[in-house]
Formats: structure tokens, sequence, C-alpha cells
């Protein structure tokens, strides 16, 4: 039984996985363990050094995959043409639905170490093979948009444009540009992201387009003349104080901004906006783009710059490209089950979680609580809330929606929290026993 590349169909989800998932599976069929009620959940044992809190992030997304989550033909046949699965468990899997529930807390949402930002549950068998898809979704999207957030404070409130499409695969591009839009990036240069999310797009030219011409100059009249002067004149393929001084002679005091993308971006952003104020242009913008993070955003503060773009850093989540997300088996058939392993210990039973708030709404600390609920408290906010039900969706928050609640989300948390520099979580999280 041979099997192609050409015939994988790509609306299904069911091979994003890894293999012991389903011989985990197969052995748990034979056993009549299968059916066994089991409650999965996600959360990290730590945060990324420096980092002082995580964004949940991906759940849209997740959501989505899941109910897209079938084993067709061509995923069994390829299965069983490699001797992974066996003919009963073939069977299932042509059937597979998942029914259970699915909840976690919300997309924008703040984490911090041993917050169980999700929990899946379902039979052992309907969860087991959701693990990898779960964590590869959660994982990416979390560390993006925990770096771009950071990016974002640094901005103090100029905007960032999301330029990364380049410098990662290209699936990955997309869902990188949604996880920085949801983190407060004004837009993003990829498209497909755009038209999916509807989040803003922008981009002009790069210095191909100047070399291309026999002139500088002759460069930047072809982008006005198709563009007009609310556009973005790159200015550093050559000299820059002469690159700017050709694109005001091209476009005229009007034009809305200049690209740097090179140099000493510090001392560059004052010398160029001395140039464009002795050239009357006095409302075109700088932008400055070039290999930027949260620590050199936050460096050009004080310089005259008005917007931002980023690209590596934002990718590969400036340092910390995974989450480092679990997904652990927590409860079975109602009976919490713990695992011992050095460093890698788990805390038996599904858990509750609450934020506690000062009157003043400033988050004070996490409750988590286990087989139980936490006693209520004023300005307690209940973190978790359905995703799946039954097997079926419910109704998500918007991109706009979680966009915001991320902003009021860091809004809550203590100034502290927002450094850039290394310290202990922004909150901490207490674990406890519940009653019942």
């Amino acid at each position: 039984m041979g099997f192609s590349l050409g015939t994988v169909t790509r609306s299904s989800a069911a091979l994003y996985t890894d293999q012991y998932e389903l011989t985990m599976l197969s052995a748990a069929l034979a056993d009549g363990t299968a059916e066994r009620h089991c409650v999965f959940e996600v959360f990290a044992r730590r945060l990324p050094p420096g980092r002082r809190y995580g964004v949940v992030c991906g759940t849209g997304r997740l959501v989505d995959l899941i109910s897209r989550f079938r084993f067709e033909t061509e995923e069994l046949e390829f299965l069983l043409s490699r001797g992974i699965i066996d003919d009963n468990t073939a069977n299932w899997l042509a059937n597979y639905r998942f029914t259970g529930d699915i909840e976690g807390y919300a997309e924008g949402e703040l984490y911090f170490p041993g917050s169980p930002i999700l929990t899946v549950s379902s039979t052992f068998a309907e969860a087991v093979v959701l693990e990898t898809l779960v964590l590869s979704v959660l994982n990416h999207d979390s560390a993006i948009a925990a770096a771009a957030a950071r990016m974002v404070t640094a901005a103090r409130g100029r905007p960032i444009i999301e330029m990364g499409s380049r410098r990662t695969q290209e699936e990955s591009a997309v869902a990188a540009a949604r996880a920085a839009y949801l983190a407060g990036f004004a837009s993003t240069s990829n498209l497909e992201a755009g038209r999916r999310y509807g989040i803003p797009t922008a981009g002009t030219a790069a210095h191909a387009f100047t070399l291309l011409h026999d002139s500088e100059s002759d460069a930047f009249a072809s982008q006005v003349a198709t563009l007009g002067t609310d556009t973005t004149l790159l200015v550093d393929t050559y000299d820059i104080s002469e690159g700017i001084r050709r694109a005001i002679e091209v476009a005229g005091p009007s034009l809305r901004a200049i690209r740097i993308d090179s140099g000493d971006l510090s001392v560059l952003a004052g010398q160029s906006r001395q140039l464009l104020d002795s050239l009357g242009a006095h409302d075109t913008k700088i932008v400055v783009s070039g290999d930027l993070d949260e620590h050199a955003i936050a460096a050009l503060a004080a310089e005259p710059v008005d917007a931002y773009g980023a690209g590596t850093a934002v990718v590969t989540g400036s340092g910390a490209p995974t989450a480092g997300l679990v997904y652990k088996l927590v409860e079975v058939d109602g009976r919490p089950v713990v695992k011992r392993s050095e460093n890698k210990a788990t805390v038996g039973g599904r858990k509750t979680a609450v934020r506690r708030h000062k009157p003043t709404g400033t988050a004070t600390e996490e409750i988590v609580v286990s087989q139980g609920e936490p006693e209520p408290l004023p300005g307690d906010r209940r973190l978790q809330r359905p995703f799946i039900v039954g097997g079926e969706p419910v109704e998500l928050p918007t991109l706009e929606e979680s966009r915001e609640h991320l902003r009021r989300c860091l809004i809550s948390i203590p100034w502290e929290g927002l450094k850039l520099s290394h310290g202990e979580p922004a909150i901490p999280v207490i674990h406890l026993k519940g009653s019942s």
C-alpha cells in the first residue's frame, strides 16, 4: 500500500501528532482502559528566563483544528502501511470525533507557573491523541504573544508592524502574525494573516526596488507615482541623509513616512528628525526596523521614532521560541493521579483558578485549587471558561476582544511585572487543596 504526499488532505489535522499517542491508544483499546474518563491539564512549570508573565494565545486556532481532527482514508492508509496501528485501532480512528469538554484561560489572559491554562476532559482515548496538537499550537502562539506583548509595552504607545514572515515557516508566519496582533501590534506584513484573521496589513518597498532603478530618485518617483505621498520611502539603501533629501524632493513635505533599516538607529533617528524638519517635512514620520526586540525598542524610547518594524525577534519568541507548556494526566475516573518524577512532578486532580485583586483593580495573586473551588472573595475573577462542551465548540471571543482582554490584564498587574529585567513572576500562584 503506497503513500504519496500529493494525496494528503490538508483539511485534516489528524497527523499533526506524535506516533506514541497512537501506540498508547492501540494498547489502551486492547486492554480495556481506553474508555476511562480522564482529565488532562496544560500548564507551565516555569516561565522562560527573564519573563515575568506568559500570555495565553492560540486557543481560537486550536478549537478550529480540533473540530477538523479526523482520520480520513489517506491518514489511515498511511498509518496501516507503516505498521503504526492495527485494524482495530484503524476502525476506532475512522470514527473519531472529540466528544468531551475543554475549558481554559481565555486568549489574551496572563498565566504564571502552575496556571492550569487548558483542561481536557474526556475518555483517555479521545484526549490522548490531542496532546501534540494542543501543545504545538499553544506553545508556539503563547511564546510569540508573550514576546510581542513585551515589545508593545516597550514601545509606549507607538505602533509596531509585524514583519517576520521571511524568518519562519509559512504557516508559523501566519500564526505569529495573529499572536502579535493579539498582543497589541498595529499591523502585519503577512497578507494571508490579513485575509484569514482580518488583521490590518502594511508594506511598501524593499532595498531591491531601489537597486532595480537607475537612481534612488527614480525609485522614489515610481513608488510615489503608484502609491501617492501616503507611503513610506526606504531611505538607507545608500546614504541616509541624501536619501531623505531625495525623498522629500520627490514626494514633497507631505510624505507620510521614511523608514530606516540599518545603522545606529538611536543616532540616526535624531539626525533624521532634524533633517526632515529643516526640509519642512515636520509631519513626516520616522519608522525604524532591523532586528528589533523589546530591549532595542526600549532603548529607543527617548528618540523621535514614530513606529517600529519587528520581525525575527517576534517570530522566534525573542529568545524563547516555546512557552514550555506540558500536557499532563491529572485525574482518572475521578481519582487524582500524580507524577512524581524528579523536577517533573505534577499536582493531581482537576484544578480551578481565580485571580485576586485589590479594590483598585491591581492583581495580587492567583489561587489554584485542586479538587474543589476557592473560597470566593471580593475582587476574585474566575479564569477558566468553556471552549468545547460535549464535543461542540462554543462561541469564542473575537480576535479584537482577545486583544482588548490582554490590554486590560497587563494594566492589572503590578508595574514591576512589566519590567524587562529578570525577576520573579508578576504575581504569585498559590496552590490549595479543595474541600471536595
